[in-house]
Order: structure tokens, then C-alpha cells, then sequence
């Protein structure tokens, strides 16, 4: 009886490196989106800003 005991236990760990190796990359891969979106809005932000120092200031 001990041994099966041990090999479900084996199977245990597997199944939490897996799931713990998934998390590992769900967040490497969400970080990779939200590194990738802040690049877009800085960009965004400085080309907005040369936009608008380019018009002229009615007046």
C-alpha cells in the first residue's frame, strides 16, 4: 500500500510543477502584453505631443 501511496504522490509534484511552470508563463506572457501596451502609449504620447507643438497658436 505504501508504494502506491508514494507514486500518487509523484504524480502530485508532476502536476504542480506543470501547473506551476503554466503560471510561469501566463505571467511572463501577460508582462510581455502590458510592456508591449506601455510602449504604444508612450509612443503615442510623444507623437502627440510633436503634433501639437507643430500648430501654430491661433491668436
Amino acid at each position: 500500500m505504501s508504494g502506491s501511496h508514494e507514486t500518487n504522490i509523484g504524480f502530485q509534484n508532476r502536476s504542480a510543477r506543470i501547473a506551476a511552470f503554466n503560471l510561469t508563463n501566463a505571467a511572463a506572457a501577460s508582462l510581455a502584453v502590458a510592456t508591449l501596451s506601455l510602449c504604444l502609449v508612450v509612443a503615442l504620447t510623444a507623437l502627440s505631443i510633436k503634433v501639437m507643438a507643430a500648430v501654430p497658436i491661433a491668436g
